[in-house]
């Protein structure tokens, strides 16, 4: 009985963490997946473009035992085996419904693996017990997507692109580490003098702006290497995936100075506007 109402209690904790965390919205959780589908084959970002309204609305009935064990993993900054297995589980019935060539089923079941990702790569789900005071959630969010015409969207790590499926939980654990190493500046810099500090008062000069552009950035990478992962072992196609291109800072010529290190890669440009 005792262990049972432990048990109760943790689960009851890590629900009321994960609801005053909050989480990508709506309309950033649809952005994150359209600047994903550029880093797809054109033939998988077609499929899933034209199921976008069904594979947003499967995301959101993700299991509620699962969500619960990776919200009290997120909270704690470390993804338990039975999450990892439970995680496995989920993205393995896409491999599935594809071998069974149920693909638009497939297509719909994998598109919606993009909150196992973007959860990942959220400093604001990973911010510990201590959570954020109440505002700072909603004041990070509101900045994120009035900043998004202004945040480059690059490769946060190229090689993540050719992962193969049975690499994908350890690779989720490092975004999870670090998403958390963000966290804080979160807390400091939308918090200060006990007052919640309005996002309109900032821009990209702020740390808030790196935070959010780093990990808008570690999401859309991080969605593309799972989908890629188990598309590729559903034997999916995979030609024609949209080039990157090297971004490169335009500095003024200057004697004696060092050679600039390898700029990172961005997305291929969008072929619209964002949502």
């Amino acid at each position: 009985m005792r262990r049972t109402l432990c048990t109760l209690l943790a689960t009851s904790l890590a629900l009321s963490l994960a609801s005053a965390a909050g989480a990508w919205p709506a309309a950033l959780m649809q952005s994150l997946g359209r600047d994903a589908r550029r880093l797809v084959p054109r033939s998988l970002a077609r499929l899933m473009a034209e199921r976008e309204s069904q594979i947003i609305e499967e995301a959101q009935r993700f299991p509620p035992e699962v969500a619960q064990a990776l919200a009290a993993d997120l909270a704690a900054g470390m993804l338990q085996p039975a999450t990892v297995a439970a995680l496995e589980g989920r993205a393995s019935e896409a491999v599935e419904l594809f071998q069974e060539q149920r693909v638009s089923e497939g297509v719909i079941k994998l598109g919606a693996l993009l909150r196992i990702p973007a959860d990942l790569s959220d400093p604001v789900l990973s911010a510990g017990s201590e959570g954020y005071p109440s505002g700072v959630v909603r004041e990070y969010y509101a900045f994120v997507a009035g900043s998004l015409d202004k945040i480059p969207v690059v490769l946060d790590d190229a090689a993540a692109l050719r992962l193969p499926s049975r690499r994908l939980p350890a690779y989720w654990q490092s975004i999870l580490g670090r998403s958390r190493s963000q966290s804080a500046v979160i807390r400091t810099e939308l918090f200060q003098n006990g007052r919640v500090v309005d996002h309109r008062t900032i821009d990209y000069r702020s740390p808030v702006f790196g935070v959010g552009s780093l990990s808008y950035s570690r999401a859309v990478t991080a969605i593309a290497a799972t989908w890629l992962a188990l598309w590729r072992e559903a034997n999916g196609d995979l030609t024609r995936i949209p080039a990157t291109r090297e971004v490169r800072p335009q500095e003024p010529p200057a004697a004696s100075a060092p050679p600039s290190p390898a700029s990172p890669a961005s997305a291929p440009p969008r072929s619209g506007g964002r949502p």
